[in-house]
């Protein structure tokens, strides 16, 4: 009788679950380390930054932190929210701010996110619940720089090697879920902190369900067997029935993210701008995205998105010139008896791109270029392809920031181990007009100099842009209080009940 009163309490402290999908096994849950997307967006609900962007994506505002100001341009204040705990009871505090910063500046780590804290002197302890960032210089992004998970001193302290470390597959945060099960290639279960100090969540189980295959999260979705998922706009206008309408509410928006053929610059192949020049007018953009997306995707046109200061209207998308593209083929010295060839590697983790590359390859075909595809499985394409810079060209898109960073991706110093400069882009004018942007807070006088950097990036093509897809999220109708914004649905996400 004991036994099943304890499985009734349990069936009921856990009646509700939200099921996710993801495409991939996490990589690590650890949100310094975190660069795939499935382990960022699982460690999202598991960790907090000091700050975070409110519902409009407009501004920053406290997440641990109670407080922040500047005391001058050159130093940031926190003061901490009090009483906050990891999910293990011991309470947060400055100690874990500094240990975070101390690791992401260290030599013991290799990640991206570490270029974020470039320009940081040092963080000084006031008290317990309060510290000061000193920095170098005024820096754009100081306070977007504190958004980074904060990570627990008192567990990792002793760590050796972080990079290995079992707390990457056991994390501990302080956000609204905490991790209860990690079953690779099946099934990872979050359970609701019931000591947020937020407010518990009233979803008691987050259940992401690792499906490699596209079509199988489609086909689940449309069963309603996951609760909230993507859709693709062929699949949205082609595959979707009335009942699946009555199940869920859609809401679509352009994504903060672009899709783009990045070329690997290392090569010897594509060190001609020339070469570089002729594949990016043969391509059609606009035939890409009216055959892959009909109205839910834009061309994109450059680096940056076009809800940013940053974006530069006057840079237009490439025309289509075939007969100049195969012009600049032969000055290189390729013509048909001596062909153009590379290989453009990407990842079945999205149902569209390898769509997208067979229409490349169809495209390039026109001016005499021979293009040979490799699609593999996304957790093999990024340990056996992009870490390591093995590849011709990638298919590939990034997530973006409602304030860029330049340096991440196009200044020489992140052609690194870990870096985002995938492509080894080097140019010296770049480097040199990032440098000075960096110490820029004046928004006005920041958007000329991004829009100048946005034109030289498309005049040199490291990547051809492509296209920029509409969100198409949909979720079930059986969850409530879901809120939209535009940052999305996912902002109060702790309030909606099932």
């Amino acid at each position: 009788m004991r036994i099943l009163f304890l499985v009734l309490l349990t069936l009921n402290l856990y009646s509700s679950t939200l099921h996710l999908a993801t495409s991939s096994n996490p990589a690590r849950l650890n949100p310094i380390l975190a660069t795939d997307s499935s382990s960022s967006d699982i460690s999202q609900h598991i960790f907090n930054g000091l700050l975070k962007y409110d519902k409009d994506s407009q501004t920053i505002i406290g997440d641990l932190a109670k407080k922040f100001y500047f005391e001058n341009d050159q130093t940031l204040v926190f003061e901490l929210k009090e009483g906050v705990k990891w999910h293990d009871g011991a309470e947060f505090s400055s100690e874990d701010v500094l240990f975070t910063y101390k690791v992401l500046t260290s030599n013991k780590i290799s990640s991206p996110y570490s270029a974020g804290f470039r320009f940081v002197k040092d963080v000084e302890i006031v008290n317990k619940y309060k510290l000061k960032v000193h920095y170098k210089q005024p820096y754009f992004k100081a306070a977007e720089t504190w958004m980074m998970g904060i990570i627990p001193k008192h567990i990792l302290k002793d760590e050796k090697n972080l990079m290995n470390s079992s707390f990457n597959v056991n994390p501990v945060g302080t956000g609204p879920y905490k991790l209860y099960q990690l079953e690779h290639s099946k099934n990872i279960i979050l359970r609701a902190n019931d000591d947020y100090f937020e407010g518990r969540p009233k979803i008691d189980e987050i259940s992401y369900h690792v499906i490699a295959d596209p079509m199988t999260r489609f086909l689940m979705l449309k069963s309603g067997q996951l609760d909230v998922g993507g859709v693709e706009p062929m699949q949205f206008e082609r595959q979707l029935t009335p009942k699946f309408f009555n199940m869920f509410d859609i809401y679509e928006k352009m994504s903060l993210s672009y899709t783009y053929l990045g070329l690997n610059l290392r090569r010897e192949k594509f060190k001609d701008s020339r070469v570089r020049e002729a594949l990016s007018i043969a391509i059609d953009r606009e035939e890409i995205v009216k055959i892959l997306f009909f109205k839910h995707a834009e061309v994109c046109s450059g680096p940056f998105h076009p809800s940013s200061i940053a974006f530069n209207k006057d840079v237009k998308v490439p025309k289509k010139d075939l007969q100049k593209a195969k012009r600049l083929l032969r000055e290189v010295g390729y013509d048909e008896s001596n062909p153009f060839t590379f290989e453009i590697v990407t990842s079945n983790s999205s149902p569209v791109r390898p769509y997208a590359a067979q229409i490349l390859q169809y495209q390039l075909k026109k001016i005499g270029v021979i293009v040979n595809l490799r699609v593999m499985e996304w957790q093999a394409f990024l340990n056996m392809v992009v870490f390591p810079k093995k590849f011709d060209s990638v298919l590939l898109g990034w997530g973006l920031s409602p304030a860029p960073d330049p340096y991440m991706f196009w200044h020489s110093d992140n052609d690194t181990k870990g870096g985002f400069n995938l492509i080894g882009y080097h140019n010296d004018k770049m480097n040199q007009m990032i440098e000075e942007s960096q110490s820029i807070v004046d928004k006005k006088v920041l958007s000329k100099k991004w829009k100048k950097m946005f034109k030289m990036i498309v005049d040199d093509n490291p990547y051809l842009f492509l296209y920029i897809p509409n969100s198409i999220t949909v979720i079930n109708k059986n969850i409530k209080n879901v809120e939209n914004s535009p940052s999305g649905i996912w902002h109060n996400y702790i309030k909606w009940e099932k």
